[in-house]
């Protein structure tokens, strides 16, 4: 009798990374102090009370219990709009908006949206553990585009030039960078979407860790004012980090309406709509909380800046790259694989951190350290236990 077997697109895939490291952190026995998480991206400091008190008006509302538009709340598509108008200086409707469970999920639906199983969509080297498998498990096939340390881990032009020419429908890249913390300056942007117009492709921007640039960085970039840049370019957005409300699953996607169109048959055979309280929370939260967000940059620097002056003091220790909310480290121990490292770190100094090999080819050198996960007296004690 024949057995019954899982998609082996699905089960071809490792298990979920950041439990696999949460997994070694229970062999600590606290010997070092209390555990230092710097696995998962999770905002290291409460969310607001007004927001609570919003997402708990909201969900007490028997309206909030019904389906809600595929697309997303009219009032969300519209405060968003007119956010990313303000910031970029371009005109964005809530036409070019559609909200979604998070921002993975906005990635996997523009990704089934624009790409087929067999096709290929080209990621950066390293690339965000998430967008590999979501493609993977789709039969989408991957490229891969150099990003050189000695560069600072941007994306090379002659490398993803290579990759469109040989036939990727897609370019996704995220800035501020997951895993490096890279961040993309706008005339290489530029260049990356004069790219992918040359050759008819797409490029996904993920601008997930966006609201962590340096306060005075200005617009990220110019894309939005490009003639016809519906065409083009595909923007998606987590509400999670600035808001402090992972749990809530928000995120969004920034797109010419056509394509949007295409996206809202995808969403619908997913889940139909997003969470419906989150998202009028959100508009009301969004220009209320202004100043509380800004407050958070500051302080997310403040932990990058801790983060930087004990890593200087560590011998064989360096930052390869740090922004927003990640550094990729680069540790001293050549002849060990990442994942050994990680691991032994978790188990022996209480430090959870996700092993470079998890986000791509020749990343055994590197641990990617979620430093916003962390206060800045926390971060003080990595010196010690690092050494």
């Amino acid at each position: 009798m024949p057995i019954a077997a899982a998609n082996s697109l699905v089960a071809r895939l490792s298990p979920p990374p950041i439990p696999s490291v949460i997994a070694w952190s229970r062999e600590y026995t606290g010997g070092k102090g209390a555990l230092i998480d710097l696995s998962q991206a999770v905002p290291g400091y409460p969310a607001h009370p007004e927001m609570l008190r919003l997402l708990g008006e909201a969900a007490a509302s028997q309206a909030m219990t019904g389906y809600g538009p595929i697309e997303g709340e009219a009032v969300l598509r519209t405060a968003y709009a007119r956010h990313v108008s303000e910031l970029y200086g371009a005109p964005v409707g809530a036409e070019n908006v559609h909200i979604t469970s998070g921002c993975n999920q906005a990635f996997m639906c523009a990704a089934i949206a624009l790409a087929g199983a067999g096709e290929t969509v080209a990621l950066t080297n390293p690339f965000y553990f998430n967008h590999d498998t979501t493609l993977a498990m789709l039969g989408i096939k991957r490229a891969l585009v150099v990003c050189d340390a000695a560069n600072g881990f941007l994306p090379d032009l002659a490398s993803t030039e290579q990759a469109l020419a040989a036939g990727a429908r897609v370019l996704a890249i995220v800035t501020p960078n997951n895993p490096t913390g890279a961040i993309y300056p706008p005339a290489l942007l530029h260049d990356l979407f004069l790219l992918c117009r040359k050759y008819g492709a797409w490029l996904i921007l993920d601008e997930t860790y966006r609201d962590f640039l340096a306060e005075g960085y200005g617009p990220p970039h110019a894309l939005l004012s490009e003639p016809g840049w519906e065409e083009t370019l595909v923007l998606l957005y987590s509400f999670s980090k600035s808001f402090c409300i992972p749990g809530h699953r928000l995120g969004a996607i920034t797109a010419g309406p056509k394509l949007l169109a295409e996206i809202t048959k995808v969403m619908d055979n997913m889940q139909i709509c997003a969470p419906r309280s989150a998202q009028h929370a959100v508009a009301e939260a969004l220009p209320v909380l202004a100043t509380w967000r800004a407050g958070n940059r500051l302080e997310i620097a403040r932990r990058a800046d801790a983060l930087k002056a004990v890593i200087a003091e560590l011998p064989g220790w360096d930052i390869a790259a740090i922004g927003a909310y990640f550094a990729f480290i680069r540790h001293p121990f050549a002849d060990q694989p990442s994942t050994v490292v990680a691991e032994r770190l978790a188990k022996q100094a209480g430090i959870i951190s996700i092993p470079g090999a998890y986000f791509g080819e020749g990343q055994e050198r590197y641990l990617r350290l979620a430093f916003a996960n962390a206060d800045t007296a926390s971060i003080g004690l990595l010196g010690e236990r690092l050494r």
